[in-house]
């Protein structure tokens, strides 16, 4: 895989009409897809929420992000706020891109996914425990040749079949949509 064009990545981003909004009907949520080491070895932050008895996200995997809160002035303040609350990563880390528009849940959530570029540090994540079990570094390698070898360029495969390995997790749900979108926007 070629390096990751964070140039022409900005340009895509900011030229792109991406997914718009289902409707105010909808719970609002913001997450933030993270690309650390463009120029070397691409991984995209994730981590896998905690094992908690009744949390309906217990032992998935996803992007730092959560639900909309009224303090927040906009979607983006809450993928931000979310970021530092759940990762210690703040805005100033971050080399803020742009939106990549809105995705539904299975239970009526429309999250708006933003991108940007880190550099920091894997062991340098502080994250609460009791919501996060660990931080997941997703390499950009092995989204591509996921999504070449089970033939999802070009279509948006359903809820049941979007599916992306990570180590010994899977991704999938709004998350893999997510991937999947970035995967064909960018870089197939």
């Amino acid at each position: 895989m070629a390096p990751f064009d964070v140039t022409a990545a900005r340009e895509r981003i900011c030229s792109t009409e991406h997914p718009d909004s289902a409707g105010e009907h909808l719970k609002k949520a913001s997450v933030f897809m993270l690309l650390r080491s463009p120029e070397t070895s691409p991984t995209i932050l994730a981590i896998l929420k905690a094992d908690n008895k009744g949390y309906p996200w217990a032992n998935q995997v996803a992007l730092p992000g959560g639900h909309q809160d009224p303090v927040d002035f906009s979607p983006l303040a809450t993928a931000y706020r979310e970021l530092e609350e759940e990762t210690g990563i703040l805005s100033s880390e971050v080399d803020y891109i742009g939106s990549l528009g809105h995705f539904q849940t299975i239970n009526s959530t429309e999250i708006e996914a933003f991108f940007g570029i880190w550099e920091g540090d894997e062991e340098e994540v502080v994250y609460d425990a009791s919501e996060i079990a660990r931080i997941v570094m997703i390499p950009l390698k092995n989204l591509v040749k996921t999504h070449h070898e089970k033939a999802y360029t070009g279509r948006v495969p359903g809820w049941e079949e979007l599916l992306y390995p990570v180590e010994d997790m899977t991704v999938w749900g709004a998350t893999a949509r997510i991937l999947h979108y970035f995967t064909e926007l960018l870089l197939v």
